[in-house]
């Protein structure tokens, strides 16, 4: 996920849900609520309503719903559907991005420097901010379609945003299993051959977190690791991995879900735009997608997205200095 913001600056046009994103550390909200019945004669909600409706995202019993027949995507065609307003979402958030960082570039007056700022070792803040805000648009926009135009209406229900009790210490051990032996395990066998690699891994980070002042930093901490997450979670586990899950349905019962979880993870790291960290970055997509299908639900998907962002940045600010 931190690799695709660093490609997003690089490019200057151009990211789960809710990882993702975000780089190995080695190298590599409430949202809309389902509709609750007013009481008759009343124009709005009673207390009891609002109580049910935050309830309905901070699930403390059985999630329910999530993955089952009934849930959208309901038809092959409603899948297809899903996966192209994806495509769109992507697709419109990198130009969505690069038309930000135009504006803010000529209102600044670093028009004509636009692109020598992006390709810094450390762009500045409003090059990276002005690149996540555009790709959020476009990744929410899509989700926010799919669900109006070929769902109940409801991300709550259509995406499975919920969260328990224990996702939390469920994404984190997920997170840190991720980032300290999973993607050292995938590439350890690489650094017999490039002994830099740990080095080269780390750069992409570098790129958002490596020099930046204390306030700079803590705001694009805090995006990182509590907005994208969150957002890339609903993208990619909600949106295109029960795209791809009603897709494959007519594989079976185990080889379908199979193909959709990897395929899911698959074009969560082709989506950062970084060769070298694909495989890292593919590998804990994967394990983000068997989360999200077992789990029908995406709490523990987004704890585990923002704990594996969080070390990564930790890490490159601690490197650089930035902390001490």
């Amino acid at each position: 996920m931190l690799a695709n913001l660093a490609a997003m600056a690089k490019g200057a046009a151009g990211s789960e849900s809710d990882r993702p994103a975000s780089g190995p550390s080695r190298s590599v909200l409430p949202v809309e609520p389902p509709a609750i019945p007013r009481p008759a004669g009343s124009g709005a909600r009673s207390p009891r309503g609002w109580a049910e409706s935050t309830e309905a995202l901070l699930v403390v019993g059985d999630a329910g719903g999530g993955l089952g027949d009934d849930s959208p995507p309901r038809t092959l065609g409603d899948a297809g559907n899903w996966l192209f307003m994806g495509a769109v979402g992507f697709v419109g958030g990198q130009i969505l991005s690069a038309v930000i960082l135009f504006f803010v570039a000529a209102l600044n007056g670093h028009l004509s420097q636009l692109s020598k700022l992006a390709a810094l070792t450390v762009p500045p803040a409003w090059i990276v901010i002005g690149g996540l805000v555009g790709l959020w648009i476009g990744f929410l926009g899509a989700v926010l379609l799919a669900s109006r135009l070929r769902g109940t209406g409801s991300i709550v229900r259509d995406m499975g945003l919920r969260i328990m009790r224990w996702d939390p210490l469920i994404g984190i051990g997920a997170g840190l299993v991720g980032q300290f032996i999973l993607v050292n395990l995938l590439y350890l066998p690489f650094e017999h051959f490039n002994p830099k690699l740990s080095q080269e891994l780390q750069q992409p980070a570098k790129h958002l977190t490596g020099g930046f002042p204390g306030v700079d930093l803590a705001v694009i901490a805090a995006l990182t690791v509590l907005v994208v997450p969150v957002v890339e979670e609903l993208f990619f586990r909600g949106l295109v991995l029960r795209g791809f899950l009603r897709l494959f349905r007519g594989a079976g019962r185990i080889l379908g879900p199979a193909l959709a979880v990897i395929t899911t993870g698959v074009v969560f790291g082709l989506a950062h735009v970084e060769l070298l960290e694909l495989l890292g970055l593919a590998s804990f997509g994967i394990v983000l997608s068997v989360m999200a299908y077992k789990f029908k639900r995406l709490g523990p998907s987004i704890f585990a997205h923002a704990t594996f962002n969080l070390i990564a940045i930790l890490s490159i600010a601690f490197q650089s200095g930035t902390i001490h």
